[in-house]
């Protein structure tokens, strides 16, 4: 590989990881406090879960359509509109007004959806432009999840300093609204534009993501195993602090001591964020030896098994917080491969639509969960269901046609990733 390749590489490398630091951040900002502060606004439990109701189901259908025009009208100019969208929705959180915060709810689940989908979109296709293979994308994308483990614990104490400081909880959401302007400014100036298909009617992504599903089975295998997975993971997002502090009510009562000890909520939340930083590690150290597919089977394989002691052991609080840190290593695995598997398999011309197309069940998931009263052990029970019929779908990926651009590259190159085989 030529010196001007290498030098490619690490400046799209660092201008991504740059701007995707700063988007992550203002999103952990806002979510170790946002539960709280509409407690604090005296809004009932049942109300406060419409107002995720709303974020999902905003995300579900506003955001899908509003992140798939990137593919249309600039990835770039998409990004830039996520910092404006969230950032209003930030603003929202001073009024205490059911209808204000619903209407900020609904500009989050957009800015959401555009964030899980744009960002990635811009950088696959800098990368096919550049002739970048899967592996440097992978080792982007491995570098994206150790920095997003590492801002969300260091978020935490931020939103705790800044409540602290202020005295007020909406102080997290104010430094969200400051970062997201930011982010806005530097996408602006420090990324080009790349489009999907920009001659085709503003409906042709659509209808072109739909064509692509129903004909490339590779892109549908791609969609129910991010989908099957992604739901899972939000369950056990919802369902973890609930189902852990039953076990540790459970345990100090037996133990005779005083029932007013708390959960160490934040304590809990840094070892899963350590767990998925750990498992990015990981992902950069096995795809160097083993390809994405087997990869995945693997992790997929593991993580149903995470979810057995809340099924077997419930009453073990340790097993079970043992299997819940197990499964967010798995995470840690499972966002670089499959973003390296999205950056192999799905076209550039409909990549936005495709990817968003890949959240609709995820939403939908999270929606049925936050409105049903199932116990935790059906809920559990379904992430196992549903990470179990993911495992065996890597399986059935089909070859795909090779081309020749990493015949070029030089094998015994120092840089990480560079000498991989697999191009896009």
């Amino acid at each position: 590989m030529d010196h001007l390749k290498i030098q490619e590489f690490w400046d799209l490398r660092r201008r991504y990881l740059f701007v995707y630091g700063l988007v992550v951040a203002a999103d952990w900002l806002q979510g170790s406090h946002v539960y709280a502060l509409y407690e604090s606004y005296g809004i009932s439990s049942r109300d406060i879960a419409l107002l995720f109701v709303m974020g999902f189901g905003s995300s579900l259908l506003l955001g899908t359509v509003v992140a798939s025009f990137g593919d249309k009208l600039g990835r770039r100019n998409v990004c830039i509109a996520y910092g404006v969208i969230y950032g209003l929705s930030c603003l929202t959180k001073h009024s205490p007004n059911l209808w204000i915060l619903m209407g900020g709810r609904l500009l989050a689940g957009i800015a959401t959806s555009i964030m899980c989908t744009s960002f990635e979109a811009w950088l696959v296709c800098e990368c096919n432009k550049k002739g970048l293979s899967i592996a440097q994308l992978g080792d982007i994308l491995s570098g994206a999840t150790k920095l997003n483990g590492i801002i969300a614990i260091l978020s935490g104490v931020v939103a705790q300093f800044a409540v602290n400081t202020s005295g007020k909880l909406v102080s997290p959401f104010d430094v969200a609204a400051g970062i997201l302007t930011v982010t806005s400014i530097l996408v602006y100036y420090l990324w080009t534009e790349n489009y999907g298909d920009q001659n085709a009617p503003h409906l042709q992504p659509f209808a072109s993501g739909v064509k692509t599903l129903l004909a490339d089975t590779n892109v549908l295998l791609v969609g129910l195993i991010q989908s099957l997975f992604e739901g899972s993971m939000y369950i056990f997002v919802l369902l973890w602090t609930p189902a852990l502090e039953v076990k540790s009510k459970d345990h100090i009562e037996k133990a005779g001591e005083p029932k007013n000890i708390l959960l160490p909520h934040g304590y809990i939340f840094s070892a899963f964020m350590i767990a998925v930083a750990l498992g990015s590690f990981l992902f950069s150290c096995l795809s160097r030896r083993l390809s994405l597919e087997r990869i995945l089977m693997g992790l997929l394989i593991i993580s149903t098994l995470t979810f057995v002691p809340a099924l077997a052991i419930p009453e073990d609080a340790w097993a079970v917080f043992a299997g819940f840190v197990i499964f967010e290593f798995c995470v840690g695995v499972f966002w670089p491969c499959m973003g390296a598997l999205r950056g192999r398999y799905v076209p550039e011309d409909c990549r936005s639509t495709l990817m968003n197309y890949f959240r609709i069940p995820v939403n939908l998931v999270v929606v049925v969960v936050l409105v049903q009263d199932a116990s935790l052990w059906i809920n559990f029970l379904c992430c196992l269901i549903f990470l179990a019929a993911c495992a065996v779908l890597p399986t059935r990926f089909k070859p795909i046609k090779v081309s020749n651009i990493d015949e070029e590259m030089d094998a015994g190159n120092d840089v990480s990733l560079l000498s991989a085989k697999e191009p896009l």
